[in-house]
């Protein structure tokens, strides 16, 4: 179902972008492995974000709404960032309850998928790691999670290291492949879109990629500077 490496659009996107070019999108009905889903408001656009990953992607192409997707934001901010997004992503495919744990402002649920955000060398598990909540022991007030088939504990005073991680940013994740990753672009995120960043998005995706937002957004992105110049000063120190 999925196009290969020879005929996919998402190579051909993510070149297009590279070079400042609005990528070619498919044509309605057209099958492809890239898409832009057009939405205009923020609020318009989180709630269909959270429609593709529970239900529409799921639904046309097989795949996992936890497992197989991921969700790649600009910014962590705003209604269309990473935080409100997780929120809403958690509260529609695993919606915290009465067996859940809250602690540092996160319901934690058996199924839960984590991201590790710091090195923890006795643990062996490190900043940017997901994994998923495989069980909650009450009786040691642990959270055991698994990552990649390897069981960690984590005692309820340590859960500050992890962090809900349906969704996330893309520069938290940029070593990282996914099947399916989704990412919402809308002009509130306007300081962060970079043609380089949403090239790197882009290419985390290794079987689909849908952008949900604003067509002027992503050639905003498209359009801007590769990289901003910084005025350290630094020659005139140097000479000084």
């Amino acid at each position: 179902m999925f196009r290969q490496a020879a005929t996919s659009h998402i190579v051909r996107s993510a070149h297009q972008i590279n070079q400042g070019v609005f990528p070619s999108l498919p044509a309605r009905g057209e099958v492809s492995d890239f898409y832009l889903v057009p939405a205009e408001e923020p609020e318009t656009i989180a709630q269909t974000v959270v429609e593709l990953v529970k239900t529409r992607l799921p639904k046309k192409f097989g795949v996992d709404p936890v497992r197989d997707i991921q969700v790649l934001c600009p910014m962590n901010r705003d209604v269309t960032g990473a935080r409100g997004i997780n929120q809403s992503l958690q509260a529609a495919l695993n919606p915290p309850g009465e067996h859940s744990v809250e602690k540092f402002g996160y319901a934690f649920s058996i199924g839960d998928k984590i991201m590790q955000i710091e090195n923890n060398y006795d643990r062996d598990v490190y900043n940017g790691d997901i994994g998923f909540v495989a069980a909650i022991d009450r009786e040691e007030d642990e959270l055991v999670v698994e990552f990649e088939g390897r069981q960690v504990r984590y005692p309820f005073g340590e859960l500050d290291e992890l962090v809900l991680c349906y969704a996330t940013t893309i520069h938290k994740l940029q070593g990282s492949e996914y099947p399916v990753v989704v990412i919402p672009v809308s002009t509130q995120h306007y300081m962060m879109l970079k043609r380089n960043l949403i090239y790197t998005g882009i290419t985390r995706g290794k079987r689909l990629v849908v952008l949900v937002g604003q067509k002027r957004a992503l050639a905003m992105a498209v359009k801007g500077k590769q990289v901003e110049r910084r005025w350290s000063k630094l020659k005139d120190r140097l000479m000084g």
